[in-house]
C-alpha cells in the first residue's frame, strides 16, 4: 500500500520506517528542509536504537522516501497519517492543535480518490471531527474517511513496540477505512496483534486515559516511597509485593525522581483541560500532575540531605540527563529542575549522559559537561544517578572514591543496594529506602 506520513518527527519517522519495513511504499513529509535533506543523506535526527539502520535499509530498497512536497506525497496515497506535534499550548495547558489543522487543510487540497486520513498525533477527544470538517470545507467533493489510530510507542523501544504491539486501536465506523487499516497492519497478524476497532472519539480518549493511568502508577509508588523512607520500609520490596498481584502488575512501579518526556506531562495536562471543557474535573489526574511537578525539584533536597545540608560551594556530579535511557529526549526531564534547584542551593554541577548532552545544552546552562562518569565525578562531593543508563549499573566504586572529594552517592533510580555502597565506604541515599530504627 502507499502511505504518506505527514510529520517526520519521532512518531512519524518510526512509524514510517516500520510501515516501509512491512513492505508498504512510504513517503515521509516535513516542512523542515534541513531535516529532509539530512534524512535523504542518511542522517537520522533523533536517537532511537535501531532506527538509523531501519531507515537506511528501507530507503535503499526504495520503500521509504523523504520530501517537503506534501501534495505529491498525498496524491495517490491509500492512507495519509497526520503525525505532527501537539505540544502543550503556552498559557493554558491545552494541546496545541494548530499543526494538525494546518496539515488537514493541506491534505484536503491534495486529495485524489478515496483516501483514509489517519490521526496518529495524540489529540483530545473530538479532534477527528474537526479534522474531517476542515478537510471537507477545503474539498467538499473529497472521498475521505478520517480515522483515529493513536500510537503507544515507548522511546527507547519504539521499533519493538510498533512491530510487537499489545494492541492496535483504530477509531472508525467506515467499513472501507477498516479494510485499509486492516491491510496496513496485516503483517502483524503472525504476531496475533489485536486490532481493536472503536468509535473515533473513543480511540482518541483511550490514548489519554492510558498515559494518565501510567503516570498515576508512577506517582503513586513515588508517594509510597516517601512514606517508606519515614516509616523504615523498603519501597523496592513494596513494589514487588504489590506488583506480583496480577490485578496491579509490576510495570511502572519504580520509585524515582518523577516522570518526564514528551508524552506524560503534556498528555496529563491536556486530559485535565478536556475534563474541564466537559464539566468533568479529573481530580486524581490533577493530583498526579501536582505531585509530580513538586517531586522533581524536591530531589535536590535529597542531595543536600546526603551532604548534611552542607552543599553551598560544593560540586555535584549528575549522571544521566535524558528523561529515560536509550533516548536523547530532554523534554520535561527530571534532571532539568533538579539541576536548577542545585544551582539555587549554591552547588556547582558537572554532568554526563551517554547520548543526551548535545540536546541538554538547549535546556541547561552553567553546567560542566564531561566525557564519562569518572570525569564527571572528579572533585565531586556527591554523585547523583538521575537516569538509569546501563553504563551506570556497574560503576567502579574504588575508582570513584579515589577521584571524588567525598564518597556520597545519591541513587534516584535505586540501581544499587545500600549494603554494597556501605561496603565500599560510601554514604548512600536511595529513594524510598528507610533506615530501620
Amino acid at each position: 500500500m502507499r502511505v504518506a506520513m505527514i510529520g517526520s518527527g519521532y512518531v512519524g519517522l518510526v512509524s514510517g520506517a516500520c510501515f516501509a519495513d512491512f513492505g508498504h511504499e512510504v513517503t515521509c513529509v516535513d516542512k523542515d528542509k534541513g531535516k529532509i535533506n539530512s534524512l535523504n543523506g542518511g542522517a537520522v535526527p533523533i536517537y532511537e536504537p535501531g532506527l538509523t539502520e531501519l531507515v537506511a535499509a528501507n530507503a535503499k530498497a526504495g520503500r521509504l522516501k523523504f520530501t517537503t512536497d506534501l501534495a505529491a506525497a498525498v496524491k495517490g496515497a491509500d492512507a495519509v497519517f497526520i503525525a505532527v506535534g501537539t505540544p502543550s499550548r503556552r498559557g493554558d495547558g491545552h494541546a496545541d492543535l494548530s499543526f494538525v489543522y494546518e496539515a488537514a487543510k493541506e491534505i484536503g487540497a491534495a486529495l485524489g480518490g478515496f483516501t483514509v486520513v489517519v490521526t496518529k498525533s495524540t489529540v483530545p477527544v473530538g479532534t477527528g471531527d474537526e479534522v474531517e470538517r476542515v478537510i471537507r470545507e477545503t474539498r467538499p467533493d473529497a472521498e475521505v474517511a478520517v480515522v483515529s489510530n493513536p500510537e503507544f510507542l515507548r522511546e527507547g523501544a519504539a521499533i519493538q513496540d510498533f512491530k510487537h504491539p499489545d494492541r492496535i486501536v483504530v477509531g472508525t465506523d467506515d467499513e472501507r477505512a477498516k479494510a485499509v487499516m486492516t491491510e496496513l497492519y496485516r503483517p502483524l497478524y503472525l504476531n496475533r496483534s489485536p486490532i481493536m476497532f472503536t468509535g473515533r472519539r473513543t480511540a482518541e480518549l483511550i490514548k489519554y486515559a492510558a498515559n494518565a493511568f501510567l503516570a498515576t502508577k508512577i506517582t503513586f509508588i513515588n508517594e509510597i516511597a516517601d512514606l517508606a523512607e519515614k516509616a523504615g520500609a523498603d519501597v523496592q520490596e513494596i513494589a514487588r509485593g504489590i506488583g506480583l498481584d496480577n490485578r496491579i502488575g509490576s510495570k511502572f512501579l519504580h520509585a524515582g525522581p518523577g516522570y518526564g518526556g514528551s508524552c506524560f506531562p503534556k498528555d496529563t495536562l491536556a486530559l485535565l483541560k478536556t475534563g474541564l471543557d466537559h464539566d468533568t474535573p479529573l481530580r486524581i489526574v490533577e493530583a498526579v500532575v501536582a505531585v509530580n511537578d513538586n517531586r522533581k525539584r524536591a530531589m535536590a533536597r535529597k542531595v543536600a540531605h546526603a551532604l548534611n545540608g552542607d552543599i553551598r560551594g560544593k560540586t555535584v556530579a549528575v549522571l544521566g540527563l535524558t528523561f529515560k535511557p536509550n533516548t536523547d529526549d530532554m523534554r520535561e526531564a527530571p534532571s532539568i529542575p533538579l539541576i536548577a534547584a542545585l544551582h539555587d542551593l549554591g552547588a556547582q554541577v558537572r554532568a554526563y549522559d551517554p547520548v543526551g548532552m548535545e540536546a541538554a545544552r538547549d535546556y541547561l546552562s552553567d553546567v560542566t559537561y564531561c566525557r564519562d562518569a569518572y570525569d564527571c565525578a572528579e572533585g565531586a562531593s556527591a554523585l547523583v544517578i538521575v537516569t538509569e543508563w546501563e553504563q551506570f549499573r556497574a560503576l567502579d566504586f574504588v575508582r570513584l572514591k579515589s577521584v571524588m572529594a567525598k564518597p556520597v552517592l545519591v541513587d534516584l533510580r535505586n540501581i544499587y543496594r545500600p549494603d554494597e555502597l556501605t561496603r565500599h565506604g560510601f554514604v548512600y541515599e536511595g529513594v524510598g529506602r528507610g533506615k530501620k530504627g
